[in-house]
């Protein structure tokens, strides 16, 4: 059902009627959302998402067809990993999945409002920012796909916490509390699957596979070809790195600590990896010199508005490390780039 009753009762807490919207495209008056942060957040993922693009074909033209390849495989990525995750009973998923979340009204919204437009323009813009980042740095050129794409996978996960922990505090979004297949085990009410598998995992892996089937690659025909090959090659990943803590079904404490585990292996790898890259930078882009230092601020603008109230969901003390993760690789990458 597009609207059963764990659905009925995410959406009415936060202030719509699943029964109540369009199937196909809705839109409405950004001064009409329920929170002034909703329409900057929109502005400041969509306009980065343009920017990112303008950017990948620049570095296309300019005979690197990496970035244009990884900004189109993400929105492949999405549309296969998004729909069965709005809509399980559709594939046959829902004793796997279950109903996970539901997406606030935002101005523009697809697929009976639950998925946002700026949410489709987030997927480009992460991969992008984080794999810029990295490519900036050095690292791929110097250390080759695998160590640069473990990197990536740390890159995401500093720069997409600060978003995913913030997000329900601020009603973008909210958690599907009685889902305990994928919901649980949670860090102050944030699936832990959700920060390694979708946070990492899979940004991770994609852009691997991006890196090893794209590079050098020019030919349109083939060029479209790899980047739907990586887009739907990307989700399996995710199943594989969810194994683990599988076998521990039904003990939450015990998935806790294998999730926890694995999550402190992409820290400790890809701060390793970025601390001992030695060699010096790429020259910096307009893309990587402004985009993501506006993000993180816009982020630390929406953390600041949520401190003196809010649900208390996310943690706080999580996201400012993360803060404090992608701030240090900002300031690596200017200093490289000097040196």
């Amino acid at each position: 059902m597009r609207c059963g009753p764990e659905a009925e009762a995410v959406t009415r807490e936060l202030g719509f009627d699943c029964h109540d919207v369009s199937p196909v495209v809705s839109v409405r008056p950004p001064w009409d959302l329920v929170h002034w942060t909703m329409p900057l957040l929109e502005v400041l993922i969509i306009c980065g998402a343009v920017a990112a693009l303008v950017h990948a074909v620049r570095r296309y033209r300019a005979g690197d067809p990496i970035n244009l390849a990884l900004w189109w495989t993400s929105l492949v990525y999405l549309a296969v990993i998004e729909p069965p995750l709005y809509f399980p009973e559709w594939f046959g998923l829902n004793e796997i999945y279950g109903f996970i979340f539901a997406h606030n009204q935002f101005t523009v919204q697809f697929m009976w409002d639950r998925l946002p437009l700026y949410i489709i323009a987030f997927y480009p813009v992460i991969s992008q920012v984080a794999y810029e980042v990295v490519r900036s740095l050095g690292i791929f050129a110097r250390r080759g796909a695998l160590a640069g794409s473990v990197a990536v996978a740390f890159a995401c996960q500093v720069f997409y916490e600060v978003f995913d922990h913030i997000g329900p505090r601020l009603k973008w979004w909210a958690w599907n509390p009685d889902n305990h297949i994928v919901n649980h085990p949670a860090l102050d009410g944030v699936p832990m699957t959700s920060m390694l598998l979708f946070a990492s995992v899979s940004l991770g892996a994609m852009t691997y596979l991006v890196v090893r089937l794209t590079s050098g690659q020019h030919r349109k025909r083939s060029l479209v070809l790899r980047v739907l090959a990586a887009g739907v090659l990307t989700p399996p990943t995710m199943a594989i790195a969810g194994i683990p803590s599988s076998f521990f079904d039904g003990n939450a404490t015990a998935q806790a600590w294998v999730l926890g585990v694995e999550l402190a292996v992409v820290w400790v790898a890809g701060a390793w990896i970025v601390v001992a890259n030695r060699s010096p930078g790429e020259p910096l882009s307009a893309f990587v010199r402004i985009y993501p230092a506006v993000y993180l601020g816009g982020m630390a603008v929406f953390w600041i508005s949520a401190l003196p109230g809010g649900v208390p969901v996310g943690s706080g003390l999580y996201a400012l490390a993360c803060f404090i993760g992608a701030g240090l690789m900002l300031a690596a990458l200017r200093q490289r780039s000097r040196g």
